[in-house]
């Protein structure tokens, strides 16, 4: 890491050439860390399962971008986290766990930080950038929202679908010049890159697509097509977007756009994915936990904290909780997935 922290005013820049680590190399991780090495950034990623397959045989990612392969002797994978940042700390961490293991911030990317590290939380839900900002300051954090169909088809393969897109935006502010220094980086690496104005708004209009497709898709085992594929299905899935809009404009956020014309638009983009399985739905299939506080729980607290009523949502949310539940195990997911 940098021993001289890079300055405009108080903000804290990336140096030249940033050592990037990787927490969490699941589907999401290995993609965008993936990317990010093959167009020449220093990427280090923490492993668990898959360390052997990919220090063996290095990354693969199948894309509709164009495929890649990182060989293994040009991938840089870690068992141990202590071993990345060499006792001085990494310049961005780019965090991908489940949410389901916010428990082990602390473990993992306590190691990591240093004087002028940033943290890049590219998670789903909401909560975690607060949780992060508790921990670790709320100046070093950044969300990050992955707009991607993207599926880990085995040890340390990638399928990558459709989409693609990041968005980023600081923790309780508008647009920085770090934050345009990192999507210039992951424009730099191929992968499209916006600065948001408000992460809070960006975070909500996920959960548009995010609370329907993977709530239903854990609760009832059906893939996106199979959920609009009846009048019935869309109807649902339209009065849960309809409830989270409500919440989310009661927590502040101006959308810009109708309710209708929003649900309209997020329909058209789901029929172009195919048969697509929705993270939570390839989690309860694999028998790890859900992610039903952050994408579910958390949302639906905050909506009636401010007086909305969300019927629909919070039927789902206690389903995907008896799912959750009827794994028969209360451990920790394992945070490489």
């Amino acid at each position: 890491m940098s021993a001289t922290l890079r300055l405009v005013g108080s903000e804290v820049l990336l140096p030249e050439g940033p050592v990037v680590a990787v927490v969490g190399t699941g589907a999401v991780g290995g993609y965008y860390g993936g990317r990010l090495a093959q167009g020449g950034e220093d990427v280090r990623f923490l492993l668990r399962s898959d360390y052997a397959a990919v220090k063996e045989r290095g990354l693969e990612v199948r894309s509709c971008d164009g495929d890649f392969h990182l060989s293994a002797d040009r991938v840089k994978v870690y068992r141990d986290v202590r071993e990345m940042g060499r006792g001085r700390g990494v310049d961005l961490v780019i965090v991908a766990l489940k949410t389901t293991s916010e428990g082990l911030y602390g473990e993992l990317i306590g190691p990591l930080v240093g004087e002028g590290t940033v943290i890049l939380s590219i998670q789903n839900g909401l909560g975690t950038d607060e949780r992060l900002a508790e921990l670790f300051g709320a100046e070093r954090v950044i969300g990050g929202l992955a707009f991607v169909c993207i599926n880990r088809i085995g040890p340390g393969v990638i399928h990558h679908m459709s989409h693609g897109q990041v968005k980023i935006g600081e923790f309780g502010a508008g647009r920085s010049v770090r934050t345009e220094q990192i999507a210039r980086m992951f424009v730099r690496c191929g992968v499209k890159c916006e600065v948001l104005e408000s992460l809070k708004k960006g975070r909500w209009e996920k959960l548009i697509w995010n609370i329907p497709f993977n709530g239903l898709g854990a609760v009832m085992d059906l893939t996106t097509d199979r959920l609009i594929a009846s009048v019935e299905g869309r109807k649902l899935i339209g009065d849960l977007m309809g409830e989270v809009m409500a919440a989310g404009r009661a927590d502040g956020v101006t959308f810009g756009i109708s309710t209708e014309d929003m649900i309209s638009r997020q329909i058209r983009s789901t029929e172009g994915m195919g048969a697509y399985r929705s993270s939570m739905q390839i989690d309860r299939q694999e028998g790890r936990a859900l992610e039903v506080e952050a994408i579910l729980g958390e949302p639906l607290r905050r909506g009636r904290e401010k007086g909305v009523e969300m019927p629909r949502l919070a039927a789902l949310c206690e389903m995907a909780r008896v799912v959750d539940g009827a794994r028969g195990r209360t451990e920790i997911t394992k945070i490489t997935e």
